[in-house]
């Protein structure tokens, strides 16, 4: 049961935000008025916050059980939003739940029942399914980028997870894409669809074309790296061979990146992000699988080595870059004979040269086997690294606190020295391990 419940002027004041934009308003408005709302609107625009102050004023504080369902394509997505959820301090318990995770975790997570729920497709079902809650209570359907779930689901888990909602009253689903058809079973019919996709401010984003002299563009790439200098992007390729090729011949080059693509282990592919986000590298080598749904910064760059198929890809790699309010550069490197797609349109073509310094990252990343199950915040954190690490405050980076491990940012060169002083050392009650990762 959530104690402590709190208005949504204090939410948004503990999130640091004063002030919802157009599309965040028009939605929450929706969402009361309506039963079934369809929200389209690019990433990175606020869908999460948009979706989640309305859902928090349907939960009933009394209720111990599951009341609100959110479905998402991907496991990044779902801990996203767990994470959002969390930072929002509404005393509303919130747990997401995922494939490639043993499902002994979940089981005791869902011990103490959250009243939101997140969840993919898979695993959502297999839960269903065995029946480990109830789910008569759950009045409020979430389905966040509904186009991807909807696909992931395909094997008819979406539709097996629809059919335990008998009571749902209340519908919404999120998308950046438009067009995308709605499944029957969802029962969107009459639903009120808000579309926000032709107001993003497209003159923010620079598009220039990078010729390579050969169908090979590996260089081409090195020397665009080189171009952007240590500012932070992504690159994005089509295929996971093609994406471990071009890692190796980067790591050969000495420039520092991390990958992000579906067929790595979930542990992996976390650590990735966190990676990005703590600025222990800058460069993301990644498939499509990063152009939504995931929780990094705003990139200043995004770069196109292989085109994608469809234009949807490319708007969502491209909304990478130039979020909201700020300005961005995707840069699409075209190989010898290489023909573009028609969807592509105009660009600028550019020459690059490796006029800029690559800088080796200053910050590389510790792991701290430690989190929130065993009652340790990020405050516990800081003062192991300023007490016994002896560091100062300019040397602590990003605090990730995870619920059975944690992140930190340490400059490189003092990385080694902090993991001797610190490893088998006791952060509250339990002895942590600590590594560079």
């Amino acid at each position: 049961m959530a104690n402590n419940i709190k208005a949504q002027q204090d939410i948004l004041e503990k999130l640091n935000i004063y002030e919802l934009n157009a599309m965040q308003e028009s939605a929450i408005a929706s969402i009361e008025a309506n039963e079934k709302t369809i929200l389209l609107s690019p990433t990175g625009t606020g869908k999460t916050l948009a979706f989640l102050l309305p859902l928090l004023e349907t939960l009933d504080p009394e209720c111990e059980d599951v009341q609100a369902l959110i479905i998402v394509p991907s496991r990044e997505l779902a801990i996203q939003i767990e994470t959002v959820v969390r930072n929002m301090g509404s005393g509303y318990k919130a747990n997401a739940i995922y494939g490639g995770r043993a499902i002994s975790k979940d089981k005791i997570e869902l011990k103490h029942t959250p009243a939101i729920l997140i969840g993919t497709p898979g695993r959502l079902a297999d839960h269903f399914e065995q029946a480990r809650f109830t789910t008569k209570f759950i009045k409020t359907l979430v389905i966040d980028e509904f186009d991807i779930s909807i696909e992931v689901g395909a094997g008819g888990e979406m539709k097996n997870i629809m059919s335990y909602l008998a009571n749902v009253n209340k519908r919404i689903l999120t998308s950046a894409t438009e067009g995308a058809s709605i499944p029957k079973y969802l029962k969107m019919d009459g639903a009120k669809t808000l579309n926000f996709l032709s107001e993003r401010p497209s003159s923010k984003l620079e598009i220039k074309t990078v010729i390579s002299p050969s169908a090979n563009k590996h260089n081409t790439l090195v020397d665009l790296l080189h171009h952007v200098g240590s500012d932070p992007g992504i690159v994005f390729c089509n295929k996971k061979e093609r994406l471990e090729d071009l890692s190796r011949f980067l790591e050969k080059k000495n420039i520092a990146h991390t990958c992000f693509y579906s067929g790595m282990e979930q542990h992996d592919r976390e650590r990735a992000l966190i990676k990005l986000r703590n600025g222990s590298v800058s460069v993301l080598v990644a498939s499509d699988l990063a152009a939504r749904g995931i929780d990094i910064p705003e990139m200043n760059y995004i770069i196109h080595y292989e085109m994608p198929e469809a234009v949807q890809e490319y708007t969502h790699r491209n909304g990478r870059t130039a979020r909201v309010n700020s300005k961005g550069t995707a840069y699409l490197i075209k190989g010898e004979r290489e023909v573009f797609p028609d969807f592509v349109g105009k660009s600028q073509t550019i020459r690059v040269n490796a006029a800029k310094e690559i800088k080796p990252p200053f910050w590389t990343t510790l792991f701290i086997s430690g989190g929130r199950k065993d009652k340790i915040s990020k405050g516990d954190i800081a003062g192991l690294f300023f007490k016994q690490g002896n560091i100062s405050k300019d040397q602590l980076g990003v605090i990730e606190l995870k619920q059975d491990c944690a992140f930190v940012a340490v400059p490189v060169s003092i990385a080694n020295s902090l993991v001797d002083k610190l490893n088998n050392t006791r952060l509250k009650k339990k002895k942590v391990r600590v590594s560079i990762i």
